[in-house]
């Protein structure tokens, strides 16, 4: 009986996810992966989830958007839109929602709509805050300009992504 039980578990446990489920943190019961930002200045990216693990580098760039990718106790794992990451505790990071303009001289629109006016222009590495997203399109805010962006011109959303 247990060796039935134990083969039917192998089983469920290797199935994919089922369409719309996704993964939850052991910690926070958020999503994984989740996009956050860096709330701190500086902060240190350790090989493993504890002080007594290496620093690895330092991020030094506020409001910077990381996407985690995993959760143990008071760390999270995290990258950066190159890939690049590690652990960070996670009083360092903040729910504040942020993307990086990954086109250069990105047109700001006015309206979430091709053809709308072009309310600014942003350069590729801005750093702009997420007001809201829809399927395509993201409000956002950078420099005192606001407005819409394509939603694939940003690294800090996952293309599925929609909030208020």
């Amino acid at each position: 009986m247990k060796s039935g039980i134990a083969a039917l578990m192998a089983l469920v446990l290797s199935l994919p996810m089922a369409a719309g489920a996704q993964e939850r943190g052991p910690v926070t019961n958020l999503p994984l992966p989740r996009f956050v930002s860096m709330k701190a200045s500086e902060g240190n990216v350790r090989r493993g989830p504890s002080l007594t693990h290496r620093i690895d580098w330092v991020f030094k760039r506020r409001d910077m958007p990381l996407e985690i990718t995993a959760e143990h106790g008071h760390w999270r794992r995290v990258r950066d839109r190159d890939g690049a990451g590690g652990w960070v505790h996670y009083s360092l990071l903040s729910g504040v929602r942020t993307a990086i303009v990954e086109q250069d001289m990105l047109d700001i629109l006015a309206k979430p709509e091709p053809g709308a006016m072009v309310a600014a222009q942003l350069e590729s590495g801005v750093i702009a805050r997420l007001e809201e997203c829809e399927p395509d399109w993201c409000e956002i805010s950078a420099a005192g300009y606001d407005g819409w962006a394509p939603k694939s011109a940003l690294w800090g959303v996952a293309a599925d992504e929609v909030f208020e």
